[in-house]
């Protein structure tokens, strides 16, 4: 068990220095490439900006009005018999969009309902294996300039609700 945590606080050295070797190896200015990608990292952000401050301000108008309680509510009442309660039906359509703003939502979820119950259990579940899709797609295609996404968002649903699905199943069994 000591040498696992010894292994995991040597991972991140050793990575960056095997980076660095590989670069002097191969005759690199590794410091050169390394700032260059540092600056084309800042002109990413600058250019996702608009598009993460959007994103946030509506996620905070839809929780702030009532709206995804008032949504939960509404879709709880077709989803519940399926063993998807109507608590986490706006955490689920929040997820979509944002990742931070869903953590808002889980944390009220664990303090009106518990972390150890079948809603706290399924909220955890939820979180890991599913995506912000919306975002994501967002974000870099934008940043990579792709006007043609295929069937991005298709087989993001699909995984989205291959993910609710497990944590329903996941939740019942725990």
């Amino acid at each position: 068990m000591n040498a696992l945590a010894n292994l995991s606080n040597i991972i991140i050295p050793a990575l960056i220095f095997y980076i660095v070797a590989y670069g002097v190896i191969h005759h690199t200015n590794v410091y050169e490439d390394f700032i260059k990608g540092a600056e084309d990292g800042f002109k990413t952000v600058i250019q996702i900006m608009p598009t993460l401050i959007g994103l946030m301000m509506a996620v905070g108008i839809l929780r702030a009005s009532g709206f995804l309680e008032f949504f939960g509510g509404l879709i709880g009442k077709l989803t519940e018999p399926m063993g998807l309660p109507a608590p986490v039906v706006p955490l689920i359509f929040i997820k979509l969009f944002s990742s931070s703003a869903a953590t808002g939502l889980v944390l009220d979820i664990f303090k009106n309902y518990g972390t150890d119950s079948y809603i706290g259990m399924m909220t955890s579940i939820l979180m890991s294996c599913t995506e912000t899709c919306f975002y994501t797609m967002s974000v870099y295609f934008m940043a990579a300039k792709v006007t043609k996404t295929r069937y991005t968002l298709a087989g993001a649903l699909t995984a989205t609700a291959a993910g609710i699905i497990a944590s329903i199943v996941l939740a019942g069994v725990i």
